[in-house]
């Protein structure tokens, strides 16, 4: 019994030795042995090793080739690996996403976690390669970060293809989750420095407007809420009936209707980036053209006021006399507007071809937005159907929308002044924007009741006004059949207005 202990030792002691001595030899070897015969034992190593190995290994590299860009492989294994290590690995390392204000952890290097798919298990590992060049005073050494999955050849065909498009999708839509959206905005043209890498500047999208805010009618606002949600699940069905992943929406109405509340709300509702567009800014269809290219998919293009938007809105068919002129000094204006505004030279056709044309194709998963307060104005050709899919009239607050705008002003869902509003709704035009001002309370002791006095009083100045005007162009019609003239519309609403 007194011998165990002697003999662990001895062994213990044998062992250390060996380990030493090779550590040793080949401290000596790495130091004074040719880097080529070292790459040359190491290659022939790994290939009788992988010949008795069982296990397949795949590196994903987060550089490839010259690229200075992080392979989007690379990007999307980490976001789906920032999940199942956060649960699983020992070691993690927190960051700050590049587009997220929260922290991101992920792997810490050579950090190993496991993965399980249909019944296979997978291992990841976190790994780097040091530069073996000496590095410069003022430079550190260069890293090559990678991941590197190993799993059992039985597995080959089913990791290779579906668990990887698997990680991949699930990657991406893990960073989408978390990205910081973003509001885009184009400068005009010749401020435009050479070596900058963008046309888009931007700022952090942070509008807090839903669908649950906005004052719509309930079933408007489902319809538009389904059709929104349709599209951005509907990839496949669109590369089976051969068009571009694109939706045009045309959305009309008076000022003060919601119009660009109502691109906050699906912006929000899709979790997708904004390009505010100004037109006036884009220097010719070429550089339009770029922009477009430059935008991401999961985005929204907006064109604002789009009737507003240099000579964009005038009709094609030929007019004669005094509306043939008035056009001309329209279109003149219009023109010399431009002028002012950056010189643009983007038309109608170059517009047309934005849209749907050839080079609206790149990209996918794209919403396309038209706001206008005169639909009437704009030409036929832009907003037909294939181009501006869904027309959406923002009218007047109704009722429905006033209780929406109740609740969310002064949170109330019922009160006995309701009744006297949705009578007074019903003879009165009236703009949510008008309804959520006089809601809205201007001093710390002004409380519900008094909120919904303030609107009761407008409804009925906005009455009287109306009845004004109406008993105004009643009495120019009187007169007009009296003296037996003939007055056009145009003229009973001046001498209305007088």
């Amino acid at each position: 019994m007194e011998m165990v202990p002697s003999t662990m030792t001895e062994m213990w002691t044998t062992m250390g030795s060996t380990i030493a001595s090779f550590m040793f030899i080949w401290a000596i070897i790495r130091q004074y042995c040719p880097y080529e015969l070292r790459r040359y034992f190491e290659k022939y190593t790994h290939t009788i090793m992988t010949y008795f190995s069982p296990y397949i290994k795949i590196s994903i590299h987060e550089f490839t080739g010259d690229r200075l860009k992080r392979s989007e492989a690379y990007v999307a294994v980490e976001a789906y690996l920032s999940v199942n290590s956060s649960k699983t690995a020992k070691r993690l390392k927190a960051e700050m996403g590049k587009d997220s204000n929260n922290l991101v952890l992920s792997m810490d290097e050579y950090e190993k976690v496991t993965d399980e798919f249909r019944g296979a298990k997978v291992w990841w590992v976190a790994s780097k390669v040091v530069s073996a060049t000496r590095p410069m005073a003022y430079y550190p050494e260069q890293e090559k970060r990678y991941y590197r999955l190993t799993f059992h050849k039985r597995y080959r065909e089913m990791i290779t293809g579906a668990y990887l498009e698997h990680v991949v999708k699930e990657g991406k839509e893990i960073k989408v989750r978390n990205r910081q959206r973003k509001l885009y905005t184009n400068s005009p043209g010749y401020k435009w420095p050479s070596y900058k890498q963008t046309m888009w500047s931007h700022i952090v999208f942070e509008h807090p407007a839903t669908f649950g805010t906005m004052a719509l009618e309930p079933d408007k606002k489902k319809e538009i809420i389904e059709d929104l949600v349709t599209f951005s699940e509907s990839k496949e069905f669109y590369a089976r009936i051969g068009k571009a992943w694109k939706r045009g929406y045309l959305l009309y109405g008076p000022p003060g209707t919601g119009k660009s509340t109502m691109i906050a709300a699906m912006a929000n509702l899709l979790n997708y980036d904004v390009y505010d567009l100004e037109l006036t800014a884009v220097k010719d269809n070429t550089e339009l053209r770029k922009l477009l290219i430059e935008t991401t998919s999961k985005s929204i293009i907006v064109i604002e006021d789009i009737d507003c938007s240099l000579d964009l809105t005038g009709q094609r068919k030929k007019k004669g006399g005094k509306a043939m002129a008035d056009d001309e000094k329209e279109r003149k204006e219009v023109k010399e507007e431009s002028s002012n505004s950056g010189n643009s030279k983007v038309t109608l056709s170059g517009l047309l071809n934005f849209i749907d044309g050839l080079w609206s194709a790149c990209g996918g998963e794209r919403l396309i937005v038209f706001t206008t307060n005169y639909v009437e104005k704009l030409d036929p050709a832009l907003i037909r159907r294939g181009r501006m899919d869904k027309h959406i009239e923002l009218s007047y607050c109704g009722f429905e929308g006033f209780k929406v705008l109740a609740k969310n002003y002064l949170n109330l869902e019922t009160h006995p002044l309701f009744d006297a509003i949705d009578g007074l709704m019903k003879e009165v035009k009236i703009t949510p924007a008008d309804v959520a001002e006089n809601l809205m309370p201007k001093s710390p002791l002004d409380d519900a009741e008094k909120c919904l006095w303030s609107l009761i009083q407008a409804l009925e100045e906005a009455k009287e006004e109306a009845e004004a005007e109406a008993a105004a162009a009643k009495k120019v019609v009187e007169q007009s059949q009296d003296g037996g003239g003939v007055c056009s519309e145009n003229c009973l609403a001046e001498k209305a207005s007088e």
